[in-house]
């Protein structure tokens, strides 16, 4: 938990803006903003987003796998107890090793091993608890190689089956697509993957800021020459492929996102055994390594850190009500009435809401407490609101607004009205914080970023975090926030 002071006016946080153009990298600016400060907007509606791949049919293939092994001479058959663990133990083990959720169509070849390995240990584990729960039952190691291969040898064949028809309808139908990046390895990458249609993605255009000499695939440097490319061509991915697009292309590709594409970025010039160390399981795209993002958070997503939120925020609030009423009895006693500091801020899409905290220090008027970045001369405030502060017990009021769902216990912070204007028109990204509820504590709190800190670098943090968010990253968040309070330095 953290709250943002320091001294002065709004420009100078941390660092100054800086010129976030690179050489021959797209602009955001070269795209004129369509409905003002949210961003870009092209259709939506018009289509469903483009998924991942179904994993019924490769769940169908591993269960009837499953079948085939137990019914092997000698296997698990007909008892259905067994027959049924076995089933449910390759199914899990197959949905923790993320089997069923690539993104890429993979070859048969490249599974064999995760396949046939977690087969082998869903056998010897019945084969185990038969033998020690039911010896009556117990499968002899002929029944239990039979039974084991006969499975992988089923598995293997009907997944290979899946993949190629997949691979099929693909190269049939390949996603017409969108690449973004600097210009020439834009034209690099999009000829890279015309040049294998087993990817099943047709590039049809580049964006980028002006058309250079590079040739290729035409060059859009406008809205307009987006928004027709994505509704001619029926546009249903999007490669970025520099480094810096993510984030200084941020807008467009949420819109893009929006709109039904998928967006997956491209490590064109940085491949991962550049420094000889392997980086996060990613996919391949026609050599490239990729990973998709996801730039719209889902509804389960939603659902499930709402729930998260209700969960914790309402546990924390009857487990420190002892502690609030001590704290607003104390300041009572110690600064006077007005216990409750009440300040509007901004939320999730830009709706303003009143942010709860413990009053620590009383503005000169409205308008300080609405423009000053933070609370001038600290150091006079009596020692039980400096205490307050600095162990971020002030804080603990927004457990409420967590609660009424103004905020989320993780998210990025809010800010005032007035410094959401000055800061979104000063840092690029700054305003694309708001497509997610603002919350306690967030991403850029975590690594340090709370006081007198760079408003670019939050900014990008935020972004990241909503870009890959997880509600595991929720936790670890919260967890990293918990063991930060304890040894409280300050904000």
């Amino acid at each position: 938990m953290t709250a943002e002071r320091m001294e002065s006016p709004v420009p100078s946080p941390g660092t100054q803006p800086r010129d976030h153009t690179l050489p021959g990298l797209s602009s955001v600016s070269v795209l004129p903003p369509r409905g003002g400060a949210a961003g870009f907007r092209f259709p939506a509606g018009r289509r469903a987003p483009l998924r991942p791949p179904s994993p019924v049919p490769l769940l169908a293939a591993d269960g009837t796998a499953a079948v085939v092994g137990a019914l092997a001479p000698g296997g698990a058959a007909p008892d259905p107890l067994p027959a049924v663990a076995l089933l449910v133990g390759v199914l899990l083990l197959n949905a923790q090793g993320r089997l069923y959720r690539s993104a890429a169509v993979p070859a048969v070849l490249d599974e064999l091993p995760a396949v046939c390995a977690r087969i082998a240990v869903v056998w010897t584990a019945l084969a185990a608890a038969l033998a020690a729960y039911r010896p009556e039952a117990a499968l002899g190691a002929t029944a239990l190689l039979t039974g084991c291969a006969a499975q992988a040898a089923a598995g293997c064949l009907l997944r290979g089956l899946v993949h190629w028809r997949r691979r099929t309808v693909l190269r049939r139908r390949p996603h017409t697509a969108l690449v973004i990046g600097p210009e020439a390895t834009a034209q690099r990458v999009a000829a890279a993957v015309l040049r294998h249609p087993r990817c099943g993605i047709r590039p049809v255009g580049v964006v980028a800021e002006q058309p250079g000499e590079a040739g290729g695939l035409p060059v859009l440097t406008s809205g307009e020459e987006v928004e027709r490319a994505l509704i001619q061509n029926a546009v249903r991915v999007v490669l970025a492929v520099h480094p810096a697009v993510r984030t200084e292309q941020g807008p467009l590709l949420r819109a893009l996102a929006e709109s039904g594409c998928a967006v997956w970025e491209v490590d064109a010039d940085h491949p991962s055994y550049e420094d000889g160390r392997p980086r996060e399981r990613r996919e391949q795209l026609a050599g490239f390594s990729a990973r998709r993002l996801a730039m719209v958070p889902g509804r389960r997503g939603s659902v499930g850190k709402r729930v998260l939120d209700v969960l914790v925020s309402g546990t924390l609030l009857l487990v420190v009500s002892p502690l609030l009423l001590v704290c607003a009895v104390a300041l009572r006693a110690a600064d006077g009435p007005g216990v409750v500091f009440r300040q509007e801020r901004v939320g999730k899409d830009g709706r303003p809401f009143t942010l709860l905290k413990f009053r620590t220090h009383r503005p000169a008027d409205p308008h300080e407490s609405a423009t000053r970045w933070s609370v001038a001369d600290e150091h006079r405030m009596r020692g039980f609101c400096r205490f307050l502060r600095r162990t971020s017990l002030d804080e603990l009021l927004q457990l409420w607004n967590v609660l009424r769902g103004d905020m989320s216990l993780v998210g990025p912070r809010p800010e005032r009205p007035y410094f959401v204007t000055q800061f979104s028109q000063t840092y690029p990204g700054y305003a694309a914080r708001h497509r997610m509820r603002v919350g306690i504590t967030g991403l850029a709190q975590v690594h340090g970023l709370r006081g007198d800190t760079s408003i670019e670098d939050r900014a990008r943090f935020d972004n990241s975090y909503i870009d890959t968010w997880s509600l595991w990253q929720d936790v670890c968040i919260l967890l990293r926030t918990a063991a930060a309070l304890v040894r409280p330095t300050g904000s």
